[in-house]
Parts: structure tokens; C-alpha cells; sequence
């Protein structure tokens, strides 16, 4: 239950951009549970008239009839204008707020480390996003267009009623402890059991957008079968945990209908056994009455979001709890102002450990002044990638640091940081946008001469202008409607539009044919001259004109130097030329973009 009240506390305090109109809202609903609430009084106080109609003449008779209905037709008219109040600024407050939300959710993912990626699926965060803003929606738009009045009327208003009647008011009380007490015990008792069907939920997206993202294995494999009785089995899951939490609420419903229908017919019968020992007036049985039905009406479709709120709670905490997430860097609060770096880097006493037991670095110590070229090499898990990736601060290390021109780069902005660095994958990743669009993503104010200069040096412009729309031609999902190369020499054609300082090529041109390769390495050579580049090859011979060589193990260098002057002293790097035939890379294999590879 204090989970349940934690949870909806957290989605009012999602209101506080805008606390004004919500409290506008607030007062608007408790006028209007006012103007609804004397609509019953007025009612028995024309029938309390009319019962003494023998006594009085007719033009006194039709005078306060009449003015009783004049009041009745006011306060019917305000309370329509002040409803649709209500009614469009709970519109335009919810659609905002719901949109602020996903926005912030997708902005607060977007950060979140690549650990966190690697242990949650992307089908999971996108079905969290949706449903959970969704549901922040209904829940608004439900609250202040329907049933906060309800609430006003039961906490506020109904105690007035004491003052008309104190008798006919205990009856109605009832109603509504009542309907507490049964809210709570059902709240308490399905509470735990719709968490867990929602965590069937989680499991049936996730497993469907699993399926939807290896589609090529799915068909090739023939396993189209097997993922479909799976994601039926996660069906069957679901509908085995819900229907106990349905069956209690529909009885919750029966119990709840039952309750009402017994109060207004006690009130008949309490109101008439009242009236007939003379301690309460007719007039005050018809108004409990009215009040009666209106609080039943009310009660019923607050039961009805009860069951909702119950059902979207589990959403809900699961969107909260992926918000609670913490970034894994930590920028600083003053981060130091750059423009372009000049790009000179140095590794000092650098560890790190991605599970905080096996080392994937180790005391690295590596200076590298600007516009210098750096090939790293060595075995699967050496810790080249690992190195590149604390320099761009996807993770930071445990020990030791990082700078740039003299500065830690954990005083610079992530942006500021990033801005200065390019980076070319072994798998490139594309969006489903346009190949310019594509292009732009580190340079977005680009002129579409750029574009085309930076897709020459890459080699992509012929194969791009033959596509449908050429530059404004849509890509597939990563990219897939174009070949590897193709989606290759995007990505450098990106890198090179991006013109940064620092250039990190992790196997840029694996994916090339042997001619392409030849073209591409003269884009490249024109590309890193005067940058500080930073290559990471299982080629040996891609990395024979690099100025200086880097030969890891074990998250350690081992040796470094000129590619020639290693190659001819004999130790680490003339073992791994030893190990390989030029242009394949048997026994250090990666795929660039994985866990593997970072590792």
C-alpha cells in the first residue's frame, strides 16, 4: 500500500512545472463539487414548498417556486461553464504534461551507462515509455476532470451535511467508509499480484522486440515456430497471474454496487421513520437522498479508477524506477569552457574493471601529443577498445586519468568532450533517416556542399546519388537496406563531415572490398593528417604508416614503436605477424560495438 501511495505521490509531483494551473484546476473542481452539491438541497427545498402548498396562496406558492428555480438554473449554468473550464485546461495540462514526461524519460535513457543498456532491452524501455506516459495521462485527465470532485465532496462537503441533519448524515458517512475500507483491502490484497503481471508484460515485449531485432536469424534458422509458442507461453504467463487479480476486483465491484444500493435504500427508510417522529422534514429526506444518488454515482466511477489506478501502478513504478536510474557519468557542476581542442592526449596510471574483479586495464600510461596517429593491437580483450571508450567517456576509470590539451576530461562537458572526438565503428550504426540526415548527426548545421565533399573523400557519393532520392533517400532499420561497405563508408563519410580534433577508427574498413579499401585508406590519410587519430586494427599491415604503435595484453602496453622497429625486435608484435596472414585476422577477431569488443 505506501508503495502504491509512493508511486501516485511521484505522478502529482510531475505537475509541479505547472502547480499554478493545477491549483487553479484544484479550486475550479471544488467550486464545482459546491454548485453540484447544492443542486440536491435546492431540489428538496422546492419539494419541502410544495408539501405545504394547502397552507399558501398561489402567488406566494409560485414566487418561491419560482425563485428556488431561478437559483437551481444559475448554479446549473455556472457549474456547465466551469466544467468545460475544466474539461479543456485538464486537456491541454495532461497532453503537455505527458509529453514533458516522455521527453524526459527519453532524454534521462539517452544518458544512462552502456551497462545499463547491456542488461535492459530496448523492446523493454520503449514499452515502459509508452505505456507509462500514457498512463500518466489517463491518470490526469481522470483526477481533475472527474474524479477530484468526487473526493472534494466526500472530504469537504459531506461533513456539512451534519448541519442539516446529523442522522440522514451518519448513513452517508457509511457509505463511504465503506467503500474506503473495501478499497483498501482489495488495493492491499492485489497489489503484489499486479506488479508481477505487469513483470509478464515487460518479459512479452521484451521478448517480442528481441525477435523483431534478429529477424534475418529468425528466418534463416527456420525459428519462426519456436519465438512464436515462446511469446504464447509469456501470453500464458500473463493471463494466469491477471484473472485472480480480476476476480477480485469484479467482486471489489459487486460489494461496492451492493453497498450503494442498501445506503439510499436505508436513507428511504430512515428519512421516512425520521419524518414521522417529526426529526426531519420531508424536504430533507428528498435532498438525502439526492445527495445519496449523486455520492453513489460518484463512488461507483471512483471504485471503477481505483481498479485502474491499481492496474497502472506497476506501469507506473517501473517508469519511475528507470528515471531513478543513475547516470554513470557524473559531470561536473563548472565544467571548463573549450572550443576545438588541439587534441593531445595522455593516459596516466589508468585502471578500470567493468565488473570489479577482472582488470580491463591496467596501469596504463600512454602520451600522445596532437596530430599524432596511434595504432593499438593485440589479442581479444587487451583493452584497446576499452581504452578509446573511457576516453570518450562512455565509462571512467576506477584509477588514474584521462586529459586532453592538459585537461582532465572529466572537467569538461560531455558534449564539449565529445564535440572534439569522431569515431568510426567496425559495424557502423545507422538510423532509419535520410543518408543526409545520417551524415549530419555530428555536424548538423552542414551545407549539402559539405555533404557531398565529405561522401567523395569517403567514396559514398556514387553509390548514394544512384539511390531512389539520393541524399534524401531513407535508410532501413541500422542501416540494412545498404551493404556493409556501403553503411561504412557512410560512417567515415559522417566522421569526415564531423571534422573534430581527435579521429578513433576501430577496423574503419573491414567491411570493404579490396579496391574500396585502397580508396578509402587515401580519404583516410587525407583525413587524420594534422588530427590526433587513434586506430584500432587486427590487420597488422592497415597500421604500417601509423606513427607510433601500441601492442597491449591483458589491459597493459607491452611494447610500443614504429611498426618496422617492432616488427624487427622480435617481441609481442613480431609474435602477432608471426600469427597472421596479411588481411585476416584469425585468432583477434572482434565485433566492434559489442560487450566483446569494449571488453
Amino acid at each position: 500500500m505506501l508503495e502504491f501511495l509512493r508511486v501516485y505521490r511521484r505522478v502529482v509531483g510531475l505537475l509541479a512545472a505547472e502547480r499554478g494551473l493545477a491549483a487553479a484546476l484544484v479550486a475550479a473542481n471544488l467550486l464545482l463539487a459546491v454548485l453540484r452539491f447544492a443542486e440536491p438541497i435546492l431540489f428538496g427545498q422546492v419539494v419541502e414548498v410544495l408539501s405545504g402548498a394547502a397552507s399558501r396562496t398561489r402567488d406566494a406558492l409560485w414566487r418561491d417556486v419560482l425563485r428556488l428555480l431561478m437559483w437551481w438554473a444559475a448554479i446549473g449554468a455556472a457549474a456547465i461553464g466551469v466544467a468545460a473550464w475544466v474539461t479543456v485546461h485538464t486537456d491541454r495540462l495532461a497532453h503537455r504534461r505527458r509529453l514533458a514526461a516522455m521527453s524526459a524519460y527519453f532524454e534521462h535513457v539517452l544518458r544512462l551507462p552502456l551497462a545499463f543498456h547491456a542488461r535492459t532491452h530496448s523492446g523493454r524501455l520503449l514499452k515502459i515509455m509508452l505505456q507509462g506516459t500514457d498512463q500518466l495521462f489517463g491518470t490526469w485527465l481522470s483526477v481533475f476532470r472527474e474524479h477530484l470532485g468526487t473526493v472534494v465532496s466526500v472530504l469537504v462537503l459531506m461533513p456539512l451535511t451534519f448541519f442539516m441533519n446529523w442522522r440522514l448524515a451518519l448513513l452517508v458517512m457509511a457509505l463511504f467508509v465503506a467503500f474506503v475500507a473495501l478499497t483498501v483491502l482489495t488495493v492491499w490484497r492485489t497489489e503484489r499480484a499486479q506488479k508481477r503481471v505487469e513483470g509478464y508484460h515487460s518479459d512479452l515485449a521484451e521478448r517480442a522486440g528481441d525477435a523483431l531485432a534478429n529477424l534475418s536469424v529468425i528466418q534463416t534458422f527456420s525459428r519462426a515456430p519456436e519465438e512464436v509458442e515462446s511469446l504464447r507461453e509469456r501470453m500464458r504467463d500473463v493471463i494466469r497471474a491477471q484473472f485472480p487479480v480480476l476476480k477480485l476486483w469484479a467482486f471489489f465491484s459487486v460489494l461496492t454496487s451492493a453497498a450503494s444500493t442498501i445506503t439510499v435504500v436505508l436513507i428511504f427508510l430512515a428519512g421516512t421513520w425520521l419524518h414521522l417522529r417529526g426529526q426531519a422534514s420531508l424536504g430533507e429526506v428528498v435532498a438525502f437522498v439526492g445527495i445519496a444518488m449523486q455520492l453513489v454515482g460518484r463512488l461507483e466511477q471512483l471504485a471503477s479508477f481505483f481498479n485502474r489506478m491499481l492496474f497502472q501502478a506497476p506501469v507506473l513504478a517501473e517508469f519511475f524506477a528507470v528515471l531513478d536510474e543513475q547516470p554513470g557519468i557524473v559531470q561536473a557542476r563548472s565544467p571548463v569552457r573549450v572550443g576545438r581542442l588541439h587534441g593531445a592526449v595522455r593516459y596516466e596510471d589508468v585502471g578500470f574493471s567493468y565488473d570489479g574483479r577482472r582488470p580491463a586495464l591496467q596501469a596504463l600510461d600512454l602520451d600522445v601529443p596532437a596530430g599524432t596517429t596511434v595504432a593499438l593491437v593485440g589479442r581479444t580483450g587487451a583493452g584497446k577498445s576499452t581504452a578509446l571508450a573511457l576516453l570518450c567517456r562512455l565509462w571512467d576509470p576506477q584509477h588514474g586519468r584521462i586529459l586532453i590539451d592538459g585537461i582532465d576530461i572529466r572537467a569538461l562537458s560531455l558534449d564539449a568532450l565529445r564535440d572534439n572526438i569522431a569515431v568510426v565503428l567496425q559495424e557502423p550504426t545507422l538510423f532509419r533517416r535520410t543518408i543526409a540526415e545520417n551524415l549530419r548527426v555530428g555536424r548538423p548545421d552542414a551545407s549539402d556542399a559539405d555533404l557531398v565533399r565529405a561522401a567523395r573523400l569517403a567514396e559514398a557519393h556514387d553509390f548514394i546519388v544512384a539511390q531512389p532520392e539520393g541524399y534524401d533517400t531513407v535508410l532501413g532499420e541500422r542501416g540494412r537496406s545498404l551493404s556493409g561497405g556501403e553503411r561504412q563508408r557512410l560512417a567515415i563519410a559522417r566522421a569526415i563531415l564531423k571534422d573534430a580534433p581527435i579521429l578513433v577508427l576501430d577496423e574503419a574498413t573491414s567491411a570493404l572490398d579490396n579496391r574500396t579499401e585502397a580508396l578509402v585508406q587515401r580519404a583516410l590519410a587525407a583525413l587524420t593528417r594534422g588530427r590526433t587519430t587513434f586506430v584500432i586494427a587486427h590487420r597488422l599491415s592497415t597500421v604500417r604508416h601509423a606513427d607510433r604503435v601500441v601492442v597491449m595484453e591483458a589491459g597493459r602496453i607491452v611494447e610500443q614503436g614504429t611498426h618496422d622497429a617492432l616488427a624487427a625486435r622480435g617481441g609481442a608484435f613480431a609474435a602477432l605477424l608471426q600469427q597472421m596472414e596479411p588481411g585476416k585476422t584469425k585468432g583477434t577477431a572482434t565485433t566492434a560495438g559489442t560487450d566483446a569488443d569494449l571488453r
